[in-house]
């Protein structure tokens, strides 16, 4: 006799629904009303009970929801073992998810783990829905959970695992639904999300100064997209760390004091609220009191006063011309900006080919060869067109296109068109290197959009195209090689990634 398929049973529990936004959702006790037993034919849902209502999440609905009153049905991955089939499923619509299997046998199990920090880790021994397939069926799944936990700033990502009786344990890959990554440039920002850590105000698996590139990078996607669910994270992280290291995001590096302003400018547009641009302003000025006479000028990349080099001084111009832009009345700043590039573009440091080496030999004050790095291709690029902005000086827009070029077209930069930095490698980059190109495409498209024929356009969708096509997991996590392969996914390699999302 054929096995039956599927079949469908009540719930043993009511499903709770909220009715608020994700924002402010709260559970409320409004029952949904069960459907009838199905046919044999039915998508089927296991007659195990639902979690306590402490234990729930709580969303648009609670855990544990019957798929069958689910309006849609979006097959996410799946991954097999033998002759059986694990499925992730998805109802978009409610920001929910179940996992299924075929091609069971009585006895085989299927579940859902969830994870709140970007697919790392996932609550030990949870299994969410656990259930078993019948005898006399090839098919079964679990109840519907919930993605997200909103009422907790949880950013979710749900896999189906499987483990056939007498075999091992198979996972599909992380992912989520299209709730807050409807296109890749949402999808990419939700993904870094993943890895922000609501205590610390920081985003885990990278450094301090990365974690000044990922809030700029989700600030821009709230500018470019219109998407503000993840606006929270700029008080948050200014309320947890401002009166770290030296207070006001200042350190002993002055590089990392430079990201951190670039932030909170970047905050203050956003927002209008002073205190960031306060903040901003007491960054510049500690830079500023390390500028000296030694190789002509520039100010120093620590304040030990060890090498004085690009990133730095490319930094302290965007900084103080940004500030300029938005403090009325300024000449403080503007004069620092222009003594910035003025020491800067006869330091020697920009190269023949219109490439920018590392910095500085202090023992000679001349360009000290070492590698052209993407972020130092692209921040002078952004310092220019802030400048221009402060001045007019339509040379500088000149001199930063003859810069673009060079880098744009550069082969030590670009293999095949697609950019990388020197020694790239898949698992490589260091802590640092996963966030140059990021900084990168971020000051080019800030050029790009301040030419009226946006030359660039083409060469930063080219970028994102490769990326999303050959360096992106299920979850929308991206790696190092924006030519493919995939490595392994952290917030540095995601930040970079929403950097170009935004930019193209």
């Amino acid at each position: 006799m054929a096995r039956k398929l599927f079949r469908a049973v009540l719930l043993t529990a009511t499903a709770i629904t909220a009715t608020a936004l994700p924002a402010t959702a709260t559970a409320a006790t409004e029952p949904a009303t069960p459907e009838p037993a199905a046919t044999a034919s039915a998508t089927p849902t296991p007659d195990t009970a639902p979690p306590t209502a402490a234990a729930a999440i709580c969303d648009r609905y609670c855990d544990a929801r019957d798929p069958a009153l689910s309006p849609g049905d979006r097959l996410a991955t799946s991954a097999s073992s033998g002759t059986r089939r694990f499925e992730l499923h998805f109802d978009d619509g409610d920001d929910m998810g179940w996992a299924a299997v075929s091609g069971s046998a009585a006895g085989d199990q299927v579940w859902l783990d969830r994870s709140f920090d970007g697919g790392r880790t996932w609550a030990s021994g949870s299994r969410l829905g656990n259930t078993t397939t019948p005898s006399g069926y090839s098919g079964w799944r679990t109840l519907m959970y919930n993605v997200d936990d909103w009422n907790n700033r949880g950013v979710g990502l749900l896999r189906a695992c499987g483990q056939p009786v007498g075999g091992g344990i198979t996972c599909t890959g992380w992912a989520r639904t299209t709730w807050n990554a409807g296109d890749r440039r949402t999808a990419a920002a939700t993904a870094l999300m993943g890895f922000y850590n609501q205590g610390t105000g920081l985003f885990d698996t990278t450094g301090w100064w990365n974690s000044a590139k990922a809030l700029t990078a989700v600030i821009d996607n709230i500018r470019v997209t219109g998407m503000g669910s993840y606006s929270y994270v700029i008080a948050n992280t200014y309320d947890r760390n401002v009166g770290a290291q030296g207070g006001n995001f200042t350190n002993d590096y002055l590089d990392d004091t430079a990201w951190w302003g670039m932030a909170w400018v970047a905050a203050f547009d956003l927002t209008g609220d002073a205190r960031y641009l306060t903040t901003a302003r007491a960054d510049a000025d500690h830079m500023a009191a390390y500028w000296d006479g030694m190789c002509g000028g520039g100010v120093w990349w620590n304040t030990s006063r060890t090498a004085k080099n690009a990133i730095t001084n490319a930094l302290y111009i965007q900084l103080n011309a940004a500030l300029h832009n938005r403090i009325d009345g300024d000449t403080t700043y503007l004069a620092r900006a222009r003594d910035g590039w003025a020491w800067y573009s006869a330091s020697g440091m920009i190269n023949s080919q219109n490439l920018v080496n590392d910095g500085l030999d202090l023992s000679t004050c001349r360009n000290d060869g070492k590698p052209v790095y993407t972020y130092n291709q692209g921040v002078p690029l952004a310092a220019l067109t802030e400048l221009y902005r402060a001045t007019g000086d339509s040379g500088l827009l000149s001199r930063a296109q003859a810069m673009a070029n060079a880098s744009t077209t550069s082969t030590s930069l670009n293999s095949n068109g697609i950019l990388h930095d020197p020694g790239d490698a898949p698992g490589g980059g260091g802590p640092d290197g996963p966030s140059f190109k990021g900084a990168y495409v971020r000051g080019l498209a800030q050029l790009n959009a301040a030419l009226s024929n946006h030359p660039y356009t083409t060469y930063l969708q080219r970028q994102a195209n490769s990326a999303y096509a050959n360096d992106r997991n299920t979850a929308d996590q991206y790696g190092l090689m924006w030519a493919g392969p995939l490595d392994s996914p952290d917030a540095a390699r995601q930040q970079s990634a929403l950097d170009l999302m935004n930019a193209a």
